[in-house]
């Protein structure tokens, strides 16, 4: 009769609701824990969530790079034409390769990174100026990331760097909008405000790779931040350092 009671009572009735919903909750996070296991590569045990968050931004800021230059392909079909490939698509697959895989682009003979983008940007320059501006910021977001696109525990990524590279494209792509021929024509058509309508598609997707840069740089700059000050920190309350 007691036991009776006692299971119908209303708090142990909750108690035994609350117990029930955890065990269920519990099973449904392994269940997705588990799934997000079978899901993932295996390589990413290797990495920290910052190394998982600048490998993303990594893809993101190349995919970002890549849709630009399709679209800068299509506003100024002439400078495929000055590649020597087939068409845009082969000139864009081209400068893909030769981005991920850090090889040179001909037309750009040795140039890399800063120095790529500066003859890139040049008047003087008659080659084909989309495929050597993608090529330009390309290679100096994989060499201001250490010269990788994937990052581990060992790696190691100075903020300085990256923030730099945020504001060397804010620059680039300023100057892209600005840059003239002899004629007062502009070298690239990108962006586009008339009567007939706007067009800041490019705009926006060069802020997108500048915000990723931003937020990488400010996480990496608060973990090496925190590092100095946890250190700091045992050393004022006299702690030894864990080990493991």
């Amino acid at each position: 009769m007691a036991a009776r009671q006692l299971a119908s009572h209303p708090a142990h009735l909750l108690l035994t609701g609350v117990l029930t919903c955890l065990g269920a909750c519990t099973q449904q996070q392994g269940s997705d824990m588990l799934e997000q296991f079978r899901n993932g590569k295996p390589d990413e045990l290797f990495q920290t969530s910052v190394d998982r968050m600048a490998t993303l931004a990594m893809r993101d800021n190349l995919q970002s790079l890549y849709l630009l230059m399709n679209k800068l392909y299509l506003r100024n079909p002439s400078q495929w034409q000055r590649s020597g490939y087939l068409d845009a698509t082969t000139a864009a697959r081209q400068i893909r390769i030769a981005i991920e895989q850090r090889q040179s682009l001909p037309q750009l003979g040795d140039r890399r990174d800063l120095a790529a983008l500066s003859y890139a940007l040049d008047p003087e320059f008659k080659g084909d100026r989309v495929g050597a501006f993608i090529y330009a910021i390309g290679s100096m977001l994989v060499t201001a990331h250490g010269g990788r696109a994937e990052f581990y525990m060992t790696d190691t990524l100075d903020p300085l760097f990256i923030n730099n590279a945020a504001r060397n494209i804010e620059k680039a792509t300023w100057m892209l909008s600005q840059r003239q021929d002899a004629n007062g024509v502009l070298l690239l058509f990108s962006n586009e405000i008339s009567e007939q309508g706007s067009n800041l598609s490019f705009a926006v997707e060069f802020g997108k790779i500048v915000a990723r840069l931003d937020l990488l740089a400010q996480m990496l700059d608060e973990r090496y931040r925190r590092i100095g000050l946890n250190y700091a920190q045992s050393l004022l309350l006299m702690n030894f350092l864990p080990v493991q």
